[in-house]
């Protein structure tokens, strides 16, 4: 802080603020000569070591869907939120930044109590807790914690991690690893003390052309010329592994060795030194979604469940994470004597503050009284929230039209692409790690929160049947379900009218957002270009502007459908955009986002992965031409496209039937289907209906690559014929076009008065 108010330092650590700018200034070495010399010169930087625990919980989605119930689903990602978030950050000192602040701080003095309980002062040395101080931590944003600490805690800090989990939680898997390096290694990486190659024997031709040489430091080929790289590229590609992410690439790999169960080499440690509880007895009563030993029933709950602790505490937390008053149940069992679920904070509370700092708070609300409008708890309650005029004071600011879904929900699940290749290639210090991680943190909460905010109000309960909800008809509730952001991912449920929009925000957002923030130091350069590879070449085509994007994957079902099942979908639609991300960034140097999306309503299940029912069941070969009854993944700008292609769709009036129709033509082969699409098309009834297809559809889309005519609804791609009608009348009944439908009007009226 005093460095950071440009102070003068204390006397009493002005030394070891010198020391740590000598370490930072230091240039690299360019020989073993050199760096022994800095060995010599500085041997407090050699011989003092400090240390790095790596820690956080394994096999998350084991222990957050093996239960089937959203609210349970909720609680347990409550809980690992509580840990990743307050309880470990709590260690160091840190506490969170929330509205509950005295509730925040009580909580987090339990948890140092704690942790004072369980690793004393022992011989006389400081107790662990008068080690950590909030400095220490590298990155704690959700998923893992890197942190320094002194070299004498690294065991005790790894032990408590991997205890606080199990006592947290009961059931879920975590593991942390730690180790001591040298001063001198947090700025070049790992460092022998003998025979240490370093840079002057990299550069030998026959060293750097090995295969093993290559698989650690990388190809001795250039990736874009296909020559063999200059001494100045591999000069950079030495010094981009020999800093700071060496130290952290070596814990990852213990980490990995020792959540499979090895202990490793020169490790202390047991490797189970806190293990899940599992249970074997076959002979009692089981609660009713793990099946583990029933220790409760609840008849104060409308089913009157059998509760297990590790599902009573799930369940617990949920409750607490929506603020429910009817939660209290708990108070009355012996869970209280030794647990408690401690500080919980709702993302719609986090969600509420966005909005007001974002000015957003009149234009979601539209004059509700904010306390009028409760949390969605279920599925069912998300699915059948419907807009109704009659709930808005100011209605005569909607801009969309009144519907519901239908009791549809749609599943958003992104992911950040090629962070990996950006931490190897620009974060080299802990300074930029934990720079870095806040500021993914930021952009990607503030990306969801203005989706949110942007596409959706709140919304009136209705036609609710399950028990749990019934009561709830007429409440007035926020139509979303956010189940986790953090580290690199989000996993967010909502009415699926507004699910694909959603999404296609979310992406532009990160990406918008994250270029424009310190100075552009994610952002491309301005001449980069990648407008050729979008498919839709309708207008504002933009090229990417971002360094990182995000890949999302959006399923749209039933809010029927198994949470289990639907988290194996969206999980694969995830992956697929993920690998067309990759494929487009190395060859066409597309850096933008991609999405790939399912509905789950002409398609009711799919028992096989989803590659193989599109291989299998939607693609085949008619007349020596490959035909893809599909067009997914969509880069960003391709999905605005098919957003404004079926709501062109719908406001030409094109008759159901016949869309339907041109659907099943689709089998029949490239020529039956673009003949019967022109039959229909030529029959609606007026210039206008035509010409909003041709605007949105078969210009943008469907254009013919050696005429000016187009080949609607297919198109043409890498030796395929591919067509998004498939799409178009799956989106159909969750796209609102009231905007176009206004537009189309206000246009066709200037048109007639001229």
């Amino acid at each position: 802080q005093v460095l950071s108010e440009g102070k003068e330092v204390p006397e009493d650590v002005r030394s070891l603020v010198e020391s740590v700018r000598q370490l930072e200034s230091l240039d690299f070495p360019q020989s073993l000569d050199e760096l022994k010399q800095l060995r010599q010169k500085f041997p407090t930087f050699w011989n003092a070591k400090i240390g790095l625990v790596y820690g956080g919980a394994t096999k998350i989605k084991q222990y957050v869907f093996e239960a089937a119930k959203l609210p349970d689903i909720r609680g347990a990602s409550a809980i690992l939120d509580q840990i990743n978030l307050i309880d470990l950050p709590a260690f160091f000192g840190r506490e969170p930044d929330s509205a509950d602040s005295q509730e925040a701080r009580d909580w987090c003095q339990k948890v140092k109590n704690w942790l004072d309980n369980h690793f004393p002062e022992q011989d006389n040395s400081p107790k662990l807790t008068d080690a950590l101080i909030p400095e220490l931590i590298i990155y704690s944003t959700g998923g893992n914690l890197l942190a320094f600490c002194p070299a004498a805690f690294v065991d005790d800090l790894a032990n408590a991690i991997e205890k606080r989990y199990t006592e947290r939680t009961l059931t879920a898997n975590s593991c942390a690893v730690g180790g001591n390096f040298r001063l001198l290694e947090t700025r070049f990486g790992l460092l022998r003390d003998e025979k240490q190659p370093w840079l002057d024997w990299y550069l030998q031709p026959d060293v750097y052309n090995n295969p093993v040489v290559e698989a650690y430091f990388g190809s001795s080929q250039d990736i874009k010329t296909k020559q063999k790289k200059t001494i100045e590229q591999l000069t950079e590609a030495f010094k981009d592994r020999k800093n700071f992410n060496e130290l952290a690439g070596k814990l990852a790999a213990l980490f990995q060795q020792r959540r499979n169960g090895n202990d490793g080499l020169e490790v202390k440690r047991s490797s189970r030194r806190y293990p899940p509880m599992y249970e074997t007895h076959p002979y009692l009563v089981r609660d009713e979604n793990e099946r583990r030993l029933a220790m409760l029933r609840v008849n104060e709950l409308p089913s009157k469940p059998y509760l297990s602790e590790s599902l009573a505490r799930k369940l617990i937390v949920g409750d607490k994470a929506k603020k429910e008053q009817d939660s209290q149940w708990y108070q009355n069992t012996e869970l209280t004597l030794n647990w408690e679920p401690g500080f919980v904070e709702s993302w719609v509370s986090k969600f509420k503050q966005f909005l007001q700092s974002s000015g957003s708070w009149q234009d979601y609300y539209l004059g509700i009284p904010e306390d009028r409008v409760l949390e969605a708890k279920r599925l069912e309650e998300i699915g059948k929230s419907s807009r109704s005029e009659q709930i808005f004071p100011n209605k005569n600011l909607l801009k969309y039209s009144i519907t519901s879904s239908n009791g549809f929900v749609g599943y958003i699940s992104a992911d950040v692409n090629n962070m990996g290749g950006y931490i190897q290639k620009q974060i080299k210090t802990p300074q930029e790690y934990q720079q870095f991680s806040r500021d993914i943190l930021e952009v990607m909460e503030s990306s969801v929160y203005t989706a949110l905010a942007k596409h959706l109000n709140p919304r009136k309960l209705a036609n609710l049947t399950e028990p749990e909800s019934i009561k709830r008809n007429g409440r007035i509730v926020h139509p979303f379900e956010i189940l986790a952001i953090g580290g690199d991912d989000v996993l967010l449920i909502v009415p699926a009218d507004k699910a694909v929009e959603i999404a296609q925000t979310i992406g532009a957002e990160f990406e918008k957002q994250l270029a424009e923030i310190r100075g552009g130091l994610y952002a491309l350069p301005e001449t980069h270009d990648d407008k050729s590879v979008h498919r839709y070449q309708g207008k504002n085509v933009t090229a990417s502007r971002c360094q990182l994007s995000m890949s999302v994957g959006v399923l749209i079902a039933d809010h029927k459908t198994p949470i289990y099942y639907a988290d194996k979908l969206y999980d694969q639609l995830l992956k697929s955009a993920k690998k067309q991300a990759k494929h487009l960034k190395d060859t066409q140097q597309y850096y933008g986002g991609t999405v790939d999306l399912l509905t789950m309503k002409s398609v009711t299940m799919i028992s096989s992965r989803l590659k193989e029912f599109r291989d299998q069941g939607l693609t085949q070969k008619v007349r020596g031409s490959i035909l893809r009854r599909y067009a997914a993944p969509y880069t960003l700008h391709e999905l605005r496209g098919l957003i404004e292609a079926t709501k062109a769709l719908k406001v030409s009036a094109f008759p159901r039937s016949q869309i339907y129709q041109i659907r099943s033509f689709l089998e029949q082969g490239r020529r039956t289907t673009i003949l019967n699409y022109r039959y229909f098309r030529t029959r609606l009834n007026s210039r206008e209906q035509k010409n909003i297809l041709k605007t949105y559809f078969e210009e943008p889309w469907c254009n013919a690559k050696t005429n000016e005519g187009n080949i609607a609804p297919w198109m043409f791609r890498e030796k395929a014929y591919e067509t998004i009608w498939r799409d178009l009348v799956d989106l159909y009944p969750f796209i609102d076009a009231i905007d176009m439908e206004l537009a189309n009007t206000e246009l066709a009226t200037k048109e007639t008065n001229l």
